[in-house]
């Protein structure tokens, strides 16, 4: 459980984390572990992270040969704006989950990976942002720890020195990542949850549209 008495610890966790960043970022020759996500091309920051599951920058129309070559056939993105204008021309399918990393919640975790999952079944899947890096980097390392079993420390190692660029964002997903609770998050995966909590809005509103209690509980949102 995660409480005030473990934030000293978890301070210089972080300042160990972000010096170890530092220090192999100032090498002009660091290690890459051939486990991590590798380059595909050298346009839109696209790497691959398993036989079915990409990761990149914003593409563009001009990025659709190389989807269309690589089988993707969902595209998951993260920002506010929709990939319409450049994807319509395909038969690609399009899923948007908009969110922040200052901003993170387990039911925006949750509703990416099964959303990954459920791509999956249909051919490949190429998640992306703006940049590639911060979005969905988390993205991208959640998806190591929960659904792959990583250790959050190699899934960080990837996220923040795996050659996707910086990112001030690192830093919100490196505090969501410490704090995640990786057992509750596979479980409420494996179970069809929303989120973490009986006590989340999605959770809440999944329940009220259940018992048809809606009007009683005056819950509202989109």
């Amino acid at each position: 459980m995660f409480t005030p008495r473990l934030m000293p610890a978890l301070s210089l966790m972080l300042l160990a984390l972000f010096a170890t960043v530092s220090a192999q970022a100032d090498d002009a020759t660091p290690l890459r572990s051939p486990e991590w996500a590798q380059p595909v091309g050298d346009q839109f920051n696209l790497h691959q992270m398993t036989p079915t599951l990409y990761r990149s920058a914003l593409p563009d129309s001009r990025a659709l040969p190389v989807l269309q070559q690589l089988k993707i056939g969902t595209v998951i993105n993260f920002l506010p704006e929709s990939d319409a204008p450049w994807l319509d021309a395909s038969d690609i399918k399009q899923v948007q989950l908009t969110y922040r990393t200052n901003h993170v919640d387990d039911s925006d975790v949750l509703a990416a990976l099964r959303a990954i999952q459920q791509a999956e079944a249909n051919g490949s899947v190429l998640m992306h942002c703006k940049h590639g890096s911060d979005r969905t980097g988390l993205m991208a390392a959640m998806y190591r720890v929960v659904v792959q079993g990583w250790s959050k420390e190699d899934a960080l190692n990837e996220m923040t020195l795996g050659g996707f660029g910086s990112s001030n964002g690192f830093k919100d997903g490196v505090r969501y990542m410490m704090k995640a609770d990786v057992g509750k998050l596979r479980t409420a995966l494996l179970n069809g949850e929303c989120s973490t909590s009986a006590f989340a809005l999605c959770s809440m509103k999944s329940w009220v549209n259940t018992t048809g209690t809606g009007s009683e509980l005056n819950v509202s949102g989109p």
